[in-house]
């Protein structure tokens, strides 16, 4: 029966019409296979206009191009490598999309891949992707530098929410985006609060922390540290006994995740939001405003944070070297989530 079933399978797939080639291409549109080539795997290399009419017609022929094949006389794929901590945080919906967007106006194609918050993980997944790759963008990378230095020895690397010396990287503007936050709550009357810190080997979390507490200290406030479980809904709801323990009128949590766990924590035991406790989050996620009450957070431009680190990595590609772009622009979403303390 399996024999059947093969030779059936041949059969059929012996019946089906030959994949087009760029030749086919050329040939209906009365042009050289050489300048269908280009506009198929360089883009803007040649006339719009004909560009788009190669594309149209390679479409309605049915070509697909072979990235093997054309690795061969380049050294090019042309596939890029998108690696995250986590792909079930929202966090980074819209930056796959912002990376995806890219890749396809860039004419590559995007490599997804994660390392389920494990640096063990994340540099096996690593060593099985590189050689598929052209390069590889790491967000929010849990490797430590002299990891990602070897790696990019290897293939060109751009980070995200990462810094590395000498290695190009895509991150918000911090400061920008702390200054708010503690201005905020200051100005509603606040005058301790606490930081619900991520993973220990999250960059971003140390240097949201770090920021933190320097502007804090600056505006004559108490500042507290908290560590978590997890970085997620369920590290923010088994952290409201330690904040609450602390003191603090106010927690700005590493990310949202962990600010709506912390959120249904206060709910589940009574405890006032924003009336005994006010709660603040980064990143602005999907759902950010659905929870009750609504969650004020540090919105970051993820979706242009993708885009950019994908452009820069083709950039560096193309050019052998880029500048990076200036730090993504941070804004201060208010919503129900913060209020003045009861006591103020």
């Amino acid at each position: 029966m399996v024999t059947e079933q093969f030779g059936s399978a041949q059969r059929a797939g012996g019946n089906r019409k030959p994949s087009a080639t760029i030749y086919d291409i050329a040939r209906a549109l009365d042009l050289s296979p050489s300048t269908v080539s280009r506009a198929l795997n360089k883009p803007g290399r040649i006339a719009a206009k004909t560009e788009k009419r190669i594309r149209e017609t390679a479409a309605e022929l049915g070509y697909r191009g072979n990235p093997m094949a054309r690795a061969l006389p380049t050294g090019r794929t042309r596939m890029l490598g998108l690696v995250v901590s986590d792909v079930t945080n929202p966090v980074f919906f819209r930056l796959v999309r912002g990376a995806e967007q890219a890749c396809g106006e860039l004419g590559y194609t995007l490599v997804f891949a994660e390392s389920q918050e494990s640096g063990e993980v994340e540099y096996g997944t690593l060593d099985r992707l590189l050689p598929a790759v052209d390069g590889v963008v790491l967000a929010a990378a849990r490797l430590d530098d002299e990891q990602i230095r070897r790696i990019a020895a290897t293939k060109d690397v751009v980070l995200v929410n990462r810094r590395v010396e000498d290695l190009p990287a895509i991150v918000p503007d911090i400061d920008g985006g702390v200054a708010q936050a503690i201005d905020h709550l200051r100005d509603l009357g606040h005058t301790s609060i606490a930081y619900l810190s991520g993973p220990t080997t999250s960059w971003m979390s140390r240097e949201r922390g770090e920021r933190l507490f320097e502007r804090a200290v600056e505006r004559g406030m108490t500042f507290v540290e908290i560590g978590s479980a997890s970085p997620d809904v369920a590290g923010g709801e088994a952290a409201l006994r330690r904040v609450r323990a602390s003191g603090a009128t106010a927690v700005l949590a590493y990310n949202d995740l962990m600010a709506i766990g912390l959120l249904r924590a206060s709910r589940a035991e009574g405890v006032a939001v924003p009336g005994e406790l006010s709660i603040m989050g980064f990143d602005d996620i999907f759902g950010a405003d659905l929870t009750t009450p609504a969650l004020t957070t540090v919105r970051s431009p993820l979706d242009r944070a993708g885009s950019d680190a994908i452009r820069r990595l083709v950039a560096t590609l193309d050019a052998g070297d880029a500048a990076d772009p200036s730090p993504l622009a941070t804004e201060l979403v208010i919503r129900e989530s913060t209020g003045a303390p009861a006591s103020a």
